[in-house]
């Protein structure tokens, strides 16, 4: 059976990394606070990954629409990179910013 790429799932969840409690709307893939995310997909929203890690914000960088944000699972080093949402952290994306990273950007686009 083929799965489309993208799934909607409307979830809540508590941040496993700072405790904060997160009200998903569907799109919702970290929290807002920490920028901590868990490796649950495959594709987005199919629950499909056995992982479950949590994946570390490691590197950020601006872009025409937002910010993307670059991730490391802490359990088996899978990368991913997503787009910021109007309600994450200011702060946090900036001192995310504000890592010498482009090196390691530049490794996860490839």
């Amino acid at each position: 059976m083929i799965k489309k790429k993208f799934q909607r799932k409307i979830e809540n969840f508590t941040c496993e990394n700072c405790n904060t409690s997160v009200q998903g709307d569907g799109y919702t893939d970290h929290c807002p606070s920490c920028l901590y995310s868990k490796h649950v997909d495959i594709n987005p929203g199919d629950r499909d990954c056995n992982c479950k890690g949590l994946m570390e914000p490691i590197a950020a960088e601006v872009k025409k629409d937002g910010y993307r944000i670059y991730y490391r699972c802490l359990d088996c080093g899978y990368n991913h990179r997503v787009r910021s949402s109007p309600e994450d952290s200011f702060e946090a994306i900036l001192a995310l910013l504000s890592k010498p990273t482009l090196n390691l950007v530049k490794q996860l686009k490839s």
